[in-house]
């Protein structure tokens, strides 16, 4: 019989660095910069309290080993485990460290996020062409997510301006936290007459890559306590599901749902006890690698019904200060997307938000919300849920 890990991890500690274009620095100075942030928050010391370490990257080919951590912080003689699962490898990492910790195998351990990527060659170029198939050989991704944008557009008359108005949200919300790659507001205007990428998508349509380095350090509740006191935050799920890379070759594909993210979700709400999301939770981060990403997020996630999702962007339903705010932290779209971090960053940016301490971007009254990680494009998804203790479904 299946149990559950709800509330019995605790997030005691949080480090992330500024997402940019770090060219001064390299993949372990980021990253050791957001440990120590980490185990300064935690009151942890890195070589005689943790146990075990997880590193999210995509694009680090140290062996596919633990390297990628284990040299730059000089973490030697323990396990450390190297994570890549495309664009969710980051929330994969703090599942992972999630479930060895609730099968009481370690007592402390840390979950991180690294990527590097704009010094690195052609790494920022579409990656292992001789694994795709041979008929999508070179497809970048606004090229997978276009098509669902058009047809929506057919199906349920979306427009433009719908996309239009998430890119704006976001970057009104990211131009107030100080550590987004892009911290400027724009209009309708600038997303409308910017460059097409894939049409319909333009630039301001479309998350930019970036580098970062993101960690999270974990306990169980008991010793929360005696650690950091009332400051911490539990795990109420953690979910993960992969589905074929190819779903437009499955007949009963429509590109208007992803279904690696409504599984996710089922199994993330039925872990934590969710029935309704926007009456339990109190907001969300998603993956918006795209406007469109976002927008059927929302479908995917149970805030609205099929077709719907335009009319909550439009409504200011999502906005920061509106019923369910979504991406108050301003999303992949200032943030950008350095991609084994991206989803450690999610679990830091609820933990921060569910105790009062997101600064610039603060949700009123948040107590707990959902963070989305989605990749491989569509077909790899991790849904997590994290609250303060007290939290509960319906309460």
């Amino acid at each position: 019989m299946q149990e559950s890990i709800r509330d019995k991890v605790a997030i005691i500690g949080t480090g992330v660095t500024k997402f940019g274009e770090h060219w001064e620095e390299s993949a372990g100075d980021m990253l050791i910069d957001a440990v120590y942030e980490a185990c300064q928050e935690a009151n942890v010391d890195l070589k005689k309290d943790i146990d075990a370490a997880w590193v999210a990257t995509l694009y680090d080919f140290s062996g596919m080993s633990g390297w990628a951590l284990a040299e730059p912080l000089r973490f030697y003689g323990k396990p450390v485990t190297r994570v890549e699962n495309q664009c969710a490898s980051g929330m994969d990492a703090v599942r992972n460290a999630a479930y060895a910790l609730a099968a009481h195998k370690y007592d402390i351990v840390i979950a991180c996020g690294i990527e590097k990527v704009f010094d690195q060659g052609g790494r920022g170029l579409s990656q292992d062409i001789l694994y795709w198939h041979p008929s999508l050989a070179w497809q970048a991704a606004p090229a997978y997510f276009a098509p669902c944008a058009i047809r929506a557009f057919r199906e349920w008359g979306w427009t433009r301006e719908d996309l239009a108005r998430v890119a704006v949200k976001n970057h009104q919300n990211g131009a107030k936290h100080p550590k987004a790659h892009f911290r400027r507001e724009i209009t309708i205007e600038t997303v409308l007459n910017a460059p097409v990428v894939a049409y319909p998508l333009t630039l301001f349509d479309c998350c930019a890559l970036s580098e970062g380095a993101a960690a999270v350090v974990l306990t169980r509740p008991d010793r929360a306590k005696s650690l950091v006191g009332d400051n911490y935050a539990t795990i109420k799920a953690l979910a993960m599901t992969v589905e074929t890379q190819w779903p437009f070759f499955r007949p009963d594909w429509t590109g208007l749902s992803f279904p690696a993210t409504v599984k996710a979700t089922e199994d993330a709400y039925e872990e934590a006890g969710v029935k309704d999301p926007r009456k339990e939770l109190d907001f969300g981060i998603v993956h918006d690698c795209f406007t469109i990403t976002e927008l059927m997020t929302y479908q995917d996630m149970k805030l609205c019904k099929p077709g719907e999702a335009a009319e909550l962007i439009g409504a200011g339903v999502t906005a920061i200060d509106g019923e369910f705010p979504i991406n108050p932290d301003g999303g992949l779209k200032c943030f950008g997307h350095p991609v084994g971090a991206t989803g450690v960053r999610m679990i830091a940016e609820l933990t921060k938000q569910v105790l009062g301490r997101a600064e610039g971007c603060q949700v009123k009254d948040a107590k707990a919300g959902f963070a989305h990680n989605l990749g491989g494009p569509q077909a790899i998804a991790a849904v997590g849920i994290v609250g303060t203790p007290e939290w509960t479904p319906g309460g």
